[in-house]
C-alpha cells in the first residue's frame, strides 16, 4: 500500500484525513509541529482505533533538513500544515510569511528531490477575495485580502512552479469554509456553538454578520482528497470544494440558536473581532463542478435544510467534548 506524508496531522482538517487513511489501509507518517510536550493534537485529544497505527514524527517546515529527510521514501505527501488564523495574520505577517511560504517552499524542494509520485496541496477559498462572480470557480481571480491570504496565494503559484518547471506531480485542493468536529474556537461556527452552549448564556459575541459563506462539512472535504489521490490526469490543476450553499452569518448564528431552543440572546458585535474594512471577504460560495467532473465527488450538503442536518450533528459533538478545548496545546491545523 501507497506510503503517506501528511503535514499538519494534529489539526481539524489532518487528523480527520490521517485516521480516514489509516482505515484505508494507507502506511501512514503524520507529521506535528515540534512542541516541548510531544503533543499530537487532535490525535491525542480524540483517539480512535486508528491510534498506534500510524508513525508520528515531529518538525517544523520550516525546517528545510529535516523536511527533506521526512520526505523520503514516500509515496504521496498531503501538505496541510499552515498558520491559518486571518486576525493573527496582521499582527503576525512575518511568521504567517515564514510557514506558510518558506514552509511550502521546503515541502516542494523534499517532493522534488526524493521523487514523491503525487503532492496535493491545501489552499484557501480566502485566495479570491470578495468576488466579482458568483459563484467562484477555478477561474475566478485571485485578491489577497488579508496577509494570510497572500501568503497562501504565494505557496499556490509556488506549487505550480513545481509542476511547470520540474514537473512535480502536484495537485492543489481549495476547499471552503470547513466546519465539524474538533475545530478550533478560531472559526466562526465553533464559536458561536461554544458560546451558545454556557448554561448562562444572554449574548453572542461576534464580528461582522454580513458575511456569506459555503461552510463544507468535514466528512466531505475528506473525501475530496480521497477522491485525488493516486489520480495522474490531475497534476496541475486546482479544484475547489464546496457545497453551493450560501449562508450569511446572521443567518447561522439564528440556525444555532434555533437548535439549542436559546432565546432572547443579544448579538453583540466586538469591534475586536472586525477585519479591517477593506480587508473582510464579503461573500464565499463555490462551483465544484470541476473536481465533479473528474471524480466522484459530491457534497452532502445540497440544500439549507441539509446543512442544518449537519449543523446539528456538529453541535452535538460540542455538547459532549467541549471540555477538550481546555487542555487543547498549540499546533499547526
Amino acid at each position: 500500500m501507497k506510503k503517506i506524508l501528511i503535514t499538519g496531522a494534529g489539526g481539524f482538517i489532518g487528523s480527520h484525513l490521517t485516521q480516514k487513511l489509516v482505515k484505508k489501509g494507507y502506511k501512514v507518517t503524520a507529521l506535528f509541529r515540534y512542541n516541548s510536550s510531544n503533543s499530537r493534537g487532535w490525535l491525542d485529544l480524540d483517539k480512535d482505533d486508528t491510534d498506534g497505527h500510524y508513525e508520528s514524527k515531529f518538525c517544523d517546515i520550516i525546517d528545510k533538513s529535516y523536511v527533506e529527510e521526512i520526505t523520503k521514501n514516500k509515496d504521496i505527501v498531503i501538505h496541510l500544515a499552515a498558520l491559518i488564523g486571518i486576525p493573527y495574520s496582521y499582527h503576525a505577517r512575518h511568521s504567517y510569511l515564514n510557514t506558510n511560504i518558506n514552509g511550502t517552499f521546503n515541502i516542494l524542494e523534499g517532493c522534488l528531490r526524493n521523487n514523491v509520485s503525487q503532492l496535493i496541496h491545501t489552499s484557501t477559498s480566502e485566495v479570491y477575495g470578495t468576488p466579482k462572480k458568483i459563484p467562484i470557480s477555478e477561474k475566478n481571480i485571485l485578491q489577497p485580502q488579508s496577509p494570510y491570504a497572500a501568503s497562501k496565494i504565494a505557496a499556490d503559484h509556488l506549487v505550480m512552479s513545481y509542476y511547470k518547471s520540474f514537473e512535480l506531480p502536484a495537485v492543489i485542493i481549495r476547499p471552503f469554509n470547513n466546519f465539524g468536529p474538533r475545530q478550533s474556537n478560531r472559526a466562526v461556527i465553533p464559536t458561536i456553538i461554544n458560546q451558545a452552549l454556557k448554561s448562562n448564556c444572554k449574548e453572542i459575541k461576534i464580528g461582522s454578520v454580513k458575511p456569506t459563506r459555503d461552510f463544507l462539512f468535514i466528512d466531505d472535504n475528506i473525501n475530496a482528497y480521497l477522491n485525488l489521490i493516486n489520480k495522474q490526469k490531475v497534476k496541475g490543476e486546482i479544484y475547489n470544494v464546496g457545497t453551493g450553499v450560501e449562508i450569511s452569518i446572521k443567518e447561522l448564528i439564528g440556525k444555532v440558536l434555533k437548535i439549542l431552543n436559546k432565546k432572547n440572546i443579544k448579538i453583540i458585535n466586538q469591534s475586536i473581532r472586525n477585519r479591517p474594512r477593506t480587508s473582510e471577504v464579503m461573500r464565499l460560495v463555490c462551483n465544484s463542478t470541476k473536481i465533479k467532473k473528474i471524480s466522484k465527488w459530491r457534497s452532502s450538503i445540497n440544500s439549507k435544510k441539509d446543512f442544518d442536518k449537519y449543523l446539528s450533528r456538529t453541535i452535538e459533538w460540542y455538547k459532549k467534548n467541549n471540555y477538550k478545548f481546555d487542555n487543547k496545546k498549540n499546533f499547526y491545523v
